[in-house]
């Protein structure tokens, strides 16, 4: 057994985005230095995090080398097949299948169905002859995780019958001897966890893309491997346990095995699960359900490790059109008992005190009502669940968007009231954006009058302001800068800088006033230099979070202060860079 979890980050490929925390449905993630981290104690393994992370950051753990070493071992090795095969592989049939899986080294073949029709056998004799008016399956081991772990109220309404695939690897045990090892494929994650809980019984379990990618090393194509007639599914071919992928399959196969006057409800999906089943009390009930509950939208065949972009209605008729409904159905592996369960593992989620919760939200600049926005842009759905998760150490304080937003307002207006010459920031409009108290005191007159009713000046006519604003409409339409060194306007002497921000939407203007000779560009640098490495590590964590604006800032400002460092040249001319 390995002691990695069967879905991890690789944290170099992390990107801080969230994203995974937003879609999992058991927010099971830490985030961890702005990397998100799976926490195997919440986790159900349904790989919804794999499936969103745009940075392809989640994996899968890779058994394939383990399936490798084990059919090398010697053993007699079975494959047990999940019947979704028929939906992943489209086009090869029972017999090229069989004999591909042989090529590799696997001694037979046997379609996981068969523990399907076993499990269905067991419900259908045993659930309406019980006295419970509740039973919820236990054949999806992601949906069944979920509600031992988040809804242990119902935890005891799970069936106590074996999933299918672990029936399966009982019958096959049963029938060609306990020494043989089995490796299950299937489109699921979540079936690592299982393989990992119960080694005894099944010894590996791998998705359909370990198989692909296994058949390209070995360059095996299924669909031109020579056949025999020995290339069959042993002990004997599944019939309808093929429809159990499809949602509501397994309610098919109850219904077909008698079952009446029972209700039959299939949920798929984990948020639906939360929806249909939280809060459920059995004595609501007037009569006897059975709930088929599947943690992939539309059951197994929509699984995560399924092949992505064909159109799931061919991935349904695949599926049906393998199973096989009979007025006479088997009885498959008559004499093999089902019976099993996995013990409850509820979460224990903290208990916090009003007051604690003010407090962590305090950290993120929430003090009250109307500060909850409830925005979700951190994962979680209120902003009080996000300050649990503060206090319990899953999140920090960074991924509060609203907070960010406000840290990088002040932040930025910080650097601008610190700089030691005068800033502005114009929009294509000419409309001043923001400006520091420096550029009003140099450019005086109706600026200082305007700064004295609106600190900023956002939102006044730039161009009524500075005579130089054709540079700046120049800056706007170019993208380049432009700087005029040793230029007499306001009755001072200014080098002016123009400088892109985003082109075509937004320039900056710094204005260095150098009528004073006592101001030298040496002390100008200094002081710059400083202000940056004070605010550089602030800077530097918007930026991660906010993109790039913030970023070009720092930059912006640190190319300031180097240039001024550097120039030396007072002559009056206009460059553009």
């Amino acid at each position: 057994m390995t002691d990695k979890y069967p879905v991890y980050t690789e944290k170099t490929e992390c990107q801080d985005c969230y994203k995974c925390l937003r879609h999992c449905p058991a927010k099971a993630i830490r985030i961890e230095n702005g990397r998100a981290a799976v926490m195997p104690e919440r986790c159900v393994a349904c790989g919804t995090c794999v499936l969103v992370c745009p940075s392809k950051a989640k994996h899968v753990r890779d058994d394939l080398p383990r399936a490798v070493e084990l059919i090398n071992s010697g053993k007699d090795v079975y494959a047990s097949l999940a019947p979704s095969w028929a939906s992943e592989f489209q086009g090869i049939d029972d017999a090229h299948m069989i004999a591909s899986l042989k090529k590799l080294g696997f001694k037979a073949v046997s379609e996981t169905a068969l523990g399907a029709q076993m499990v269905s056998q067991a419900l259908a004799e045993s659930f309406p002859a019980s006295a419970s008016k509740l039973a919820i399956s236990s054949a999806c081991p992601a949906a069944s995780a979920y509600i031992r772990k988040y809804l242990p109220d119902l935890a005891g309404k799970i069936t106590d019958v074996l999933s299918p695939a672990l029936a399966h690897c009982k019958l096959l045990r049963e029938s060609f001897g306990d020494d043989i090892a089995i490796v299950f494929f299937s489109p699921c994650i979540a079936k690592k966890t299982e393989a990992d809980e119960f080694e005894e019984s099944m010894n590996l379990a791998l998705t359909f893309k370990d198989l692909s990618n296994w058949f390209s090393i070995k360059e095996i194509a299924p669909k031109r491997v020579a056949v025999t007639e020995d290339d069959a599914f042993v002990p004997e071919k599944a019939a309808d346990g093929a429809l159990y992928p499809v949602e509501g399959g397994m309610l098919d196969t109850l219904k077909a095995r008698g079952g009446k006057g029972i209700r039959y409800v299939t949920v798929s999906g984990l948020n639906e699960i939360e929806r249909a089943l939280s809060g459920l009390k059995e004595e609501g009930l007037k009569e006897k359900v059975f709930v088929e509950i599947l943690a992939c939208d539309g059951g197994c065949i929509n699984g995560p490790c399924m092949s992505e972009g064909r159109p799931g209605l061919l991935n349904i008729l695949a599926a049906e059109d393998v199973s096989k409904l009979k007025e006479r159905l088997p009885i498959t592996g008559e004499g093999v008992s089902v019976k099993g369960s996995v013990p409850v593992t509820n979460i224990h989620e903290l208990d916090h005190t009003d007051e604690e919760i003010r407090s962590a939200l305090a950290r993120v600049g929430k003090h009250s009502l109307d500060d909850e926005l409830n925005c979700g842009a951190c994962g979680y759905n209120s902003c009080r669940s996000f300050a649990a998760a503060l206090l319990e150490g899953r999140a920090e304080p960074q991924m509060c968007l609203n907070y960010l937003r406000k840290m990088s307002q002040r932040k930025a207006n910080a650097l601008l009231r610190c700089m030691p010459n005068g800033v502005v920031i114009i929009d294509s409009d000419l409309r001043i954006i923001e400006s520091n108290q420096y550029f009003a005191d140099i450019v005086g007159g109706d600026a200082l009058l305007l700064w004295e009713a609106n600190p900023g000046l956002e939102g006044a006519n730039a161009a009524k302001l500075l005579p130089f604003c054709d540079l700046v409409e120049q800056t706007l339409k170019t993208g380049r800068d432009i700087r005029k060194e040793s230029v007499k306007v306001f009755g001072k002497i200014l080098d002016l800088h123009v400088f892109t921000i985003e082109p075509n939407q937004a320039a900056g203007v710094i204005l260095l006033d150098i009528t004073n000779p006592g101001m030298k560009r040496e002390q100008i640098a200094r002081k710059a230099q400083q202000v940056i490495k004070k605010n550089l590590e602030t800077v530097q964590s918007i930026a991660a979070e906010l993109g790039e604006n913030m970023a070009e800032t720092e930059i912006l400002l640190r190319s300031l202060a180097e240039d001024y460092a550097s120039s030396g040249d007072d002559s009056v001319e206009v460059t553009e860079e």
